[in-house]
C-alpha cells in the first residue's frame, strides 16, 4: 500500500468508529427515553458553557501578559511562568469549544436526517405541514446559532497565535528591552480579544435563545 494511503486509511478509520461510537450513543440514550432533540439541547448547554470558559480564560490570559509587559518590580520569572501556564489553559479551553461543536453537529445532522425522513410517513396532510413548518424553522435556527458558534470560534487562534508567539519570545527574551518592545502587541491583542469576547458573547447568546426555542416546542 502507498505510503500516502497509509497514513490516510487510519484516518479515515478512526472518523468512522468515532461517528459510529456517537451514533450508538444516541441509540443508546433513546432507549433510555431521551431523545435527539434532548441531546441536542444538552449538548448545545455543553458547547455555550466551554465558550463561556474559554472566554474567561483567555480574558485572564490577557490580564497576564499585560501584567508582564508592564512588569513594574517583583519576580518577572513566576509572573512570566504564570502567564505560560494561563496561555496553557487558554488553549485547552479552546480545544474543549471546538470538541463541544462538534458534538452538536453530530447530532443536529443525524436529527435534522431522521425528522426529514418521518415527514414522509404522514398519511395526515395538515400534521405533515405543521411538522415540515417547525422542522424548517428549528433548523433555521440551528443554522444561525451554528453560525455564531463557529464565528466565534474562529477568533480564538487569531488571538492565542500572537500571545503564543510572545510567550515564547519571552521565555529566551526575559529582560526590561523585550518587554517594552512587546507593548504595540499588547495593544494588539487587546483588541483582538475584545473582538473576540463580542463574538462569544453572541455566540452564547444564540445558544440560549435556540435552548429556550426547543424547551418552549416541547411545552
Amino acid at each position: 500500500m502507498p505510503i500516502s494511503l497509509t497514513r490516510f486509511v487510519p484516518c479515515v478509520l478512526i472518523g468512522l468508529m468515532l461517528a459510529g461510537c456517537d451514533t450508538l450513543y444516541m441509540g443508546a440514550m433513546e432507549k433510555m427515553g431521551y431523545a435527539k432533540r434532548d441531546i441536542l439541547s444538552s449538548r448545545v448547554k455543553a458547547a455555550r458553557d466551554a465558550q463561556e470558559e474559554a472566554k474567561q480564560e483567555i480574558q485572564s490570559a490577557l490580564d497576564q501578559f499585560g501584567k508582564v509587559v508592564n512588569f513594574s518590580g517583583g519576580d518577572l520569572e513566576a509572573t512570566y511562568k504564570k502567564l505560560s501556564g494561563e496561555l496553557e489553559t487558554s488553549e485547552e479551553r479552546a480545544e474543549t469549544v471546538r470538541k463541544r461543536i462538534s458534538d452538536v453537529e453530530s447530532v443536529a445532522d443525524a436529527l435534522f436526517k431522521e425528522w426529514k425522513e418521518e415527514l414522509d410517513q404522514y398519511s395526515n396532510k395538515d400534521l405533515r405541514r405543521k411538522s415540515e413548518a417547525k422542522y424548517a424553522q428549528t433548523k433555521t435556527r440551528y443554522g444561525e446559532m451554528l453560525a455564531a458558534m463557529k464565528k466565534a470560534e474562529q477568533r480564538i487562534d487569531p488571538v492565542l497565535r500572537p500571545m503564543r508567539d510572545q510567550v515564547l519570545y519571552l521565555k529566551h527574551n526575559l529582560n526590561a528591552r523585550a518587554l517594552s518592545s512587546l507593548k504595540g502587541e499588547l495593544i494588539k491583542v487587546d483588541a483582538q480579544v475584545d473582538q473576540l469576547v463580542k463574538d462569544m458573547n453572541r455566540s452564547i447568546a444564540e445558544a440560549d435563545k435556540f435552548i429556550q426555542g426547543l424547551e418552549k416546542d416541547e411545552g
